[in-house]
């Protein structure tokens, strides 16, 4: 496009009624007005942009502006939404009171804040761009499908995605902390989470507690064997369960110990300690209280008998269902050269449950029966023993003792070992901090920036609009004048040449 033909580009503005309201704008003219003012939309637009970024961070100074962190799960099961012991993973967990109190202790910080930094910490997933796009176009698949394909846009949809990184914010503004007391707090929040965290899926403190918790002294010395035997069984279980879970062959710095070697110190002590005292017990019949061991002894007989009698019946109610179940059958159809066909027989899912309960029920019956044994010869012998006496009794109280002392020391063994497994090779980086709430200056600046992104984007709109607006008006004016002044010059050389003419 030319000049001139640039110069010749009106916007006309006609008033229908009278055509003496003509208003021509020139584009040119409208140019020309923004190169007048542009220097004054500058000025005005940068003193715009300080006063909404200076509002903006005096606003932040004075409400203490949140502080955030980024935390990270990577450990089986947190990408299906589950916590280490297989039930719904809890972000809230992260702000537990009791954590918070840990926190507080360790920075020597009253505890009365406690629930107003509870309060002020908020937990949200973060979900890659990714997989919410993936997400999105399932879910639209689904909203526009047509009966006919519902189920199976039903079936698209059926897509869920489980955060494994978390934005920690921290509001502090109701507490009466300063910025770097606070960034101080929310990390060592994180921190003490760390240890929390393996508390609970760590070591079984609950098991420890309850294997220790008996008082060996307040039962006979039958019953207290039993004991000890129950809490060497509970202990040997779990050890065996960490030796199947790990795939290291983890040996403890802390203890020395792999799992294995915990697991044979445990049968040690059951099968030769606390064999001995079963036997020597046995052998000579001692008993605190005589009548009241016999009556025991025929209370245990009776409900073990009953429990035989219900295993029997399962058993034999389960042989029945075997012999009875109909396996699945594959008809594998020919190759096309005959009509010949083959069929097959495939054990199911079901039918090796119940091969699987058979095996239960008989390992129990015959459990039961050994018992109901022991208890009957048990029974018998002290029906015909005399009264025992106090050097035999003194030496099996303290074989009792030394037992009891060898199951705590095993049990914190345990302990220190699982621990040290937990936290350097389950959950080494099950959980981590990575990036940390920060009292920097720069950081405070990205929180001012974020904030006055958008009033700054705002505000320059606005002023470039009333820049553009007073360039428009300009131009009207501009252009209807010397308009104006072109018709009256007109107008006065027409009047001049009819002048001339008369």
């Amino acid at each position: 496009m030319s000049r001139k033909d640039e110069r010749n580009l009106n916007i006309t503005l006609r008033n229908e009624e009278e055509d003496k309201d003509e208003v021509i704008i020139s584009i040119s003219t409208i140019f020309k007005k923004l190169k007048k003012y542009v220097l004054i939309w500058i000025v005005v637009a940068v003193i715009t942009f300080v006063a909404i970024f200076g509002v903006t961070t005096m606003d932040n100074i004075h409400r203490k502006p949140t502080l955030r962190s980024l935390v990270s799960f990577t450990y089986n099961g947190i990408e299906k939404g589950l916590d280490p012991a297989g039930r719904d993973f809890n972000k809230e967990m992260i702000k537990n009171p009791i954590v918070i109190e840990r926190a507080l202790t360790r920075l020597e910080l009253p505890l009365d804040e406690l629930d107003s930094i509870r309060h002020g910490i908020t937990v949200t997933g973060i979900i890659p761009t990714d997989a919410m796009d993936k997400i999105l176009t399932y879910k639209n698949v689904y909203e526009n499908a047509n009966s006919n394909n519902l189920q199976a846009a039903q079936a698209m949809l059926d897509v869920s995605y489980f955060p494994t990184e978390y934005t920690v914010e921290f509001n502090y503004s109701g507490t009466s902390f300063s910025r770097n007391t606070a960034v101080e707090v929310i990390n060592t929040i994180l921190e003490e989470f760390k240890s929390y965290f393996f508390d609970i899926y760590g070591y079984n403190e609950t098991l420890g507690s309850s294997v220790t918790a008996l008082d060996i002294d307040s039962y006979d010395y039958t019953e207290a064997t039993e004991v000890l035997k129950n809490s060497l069984d509970t202990l040997s279980t779990y050890v065996r369960q960490l030796s199947k879970d790990d795939t290291t062959r983890f040996r403890s710095y802390v203890t020395g110990y792999t799992f294995d070697d915990l697991y044979e110190a445990i049968s040690t002590v059951k099968s030769i300690d606390l064999d001995k005292i079963s036997s020597y017990i046995t052998v000579n019949n001692l008993t605190k209280d005589k009548n009241t061991s016999i009556a025991y002894y025929e209370y245990r007989i009776n409900e073990l008998t009953r429990r035989k009698t219900s295993l029997e019946e399962q058993l034999t109610s389960v042989k029945e269902s075997i012999n009875d179940y109909e396996k699945d059958q594959i008809i594998i159809f020919g190759n096309g050269t005959d009509n010949t066909n083959t069929q097959s027989t495939q054990k199911s899912q079901q039918y090796d449950d119940m091969i699987e309960q058979k095996l239960t029920l008989t390992n129990d019956l015959a459990q039961t029966k050994q018992n109901i044994n022991y208890y009957t010869e048990r029974r018998n012998a002290l029906k015909q023993s005399s009264s025992s006496s106090k050097d035999k009794i003194e030496q099996v109280d303290k074989q009792l003792k030394d037992v009891n002392a060898k199951i705590e020391s095993l049990i914190e063994s345990v302990k220190l070992t699982a621990d040290d497994y937990y936290e350097n090779v389950t959950f080494q980086n099950a959980y981590s901090v990575l990036v940390p709430a920060s009292s920097k200056m720069s950081s405070t600046l990205s929180v001012v920036v974020n904030e006055a992104k958008m009033p700054i984007i705002l505000g320059e709109c606005a002023v470039f609009a009333i820049y553009f607006m007073i360039a428009f008006i300009e131009a009207i004016k501009s252009d209807t004048f010397d308009r104006k002044r072109r018709k009256a010059e007109k107008d006065s050389d027409d009047e001049d040449e009819k002048t001339e003419e008369e």
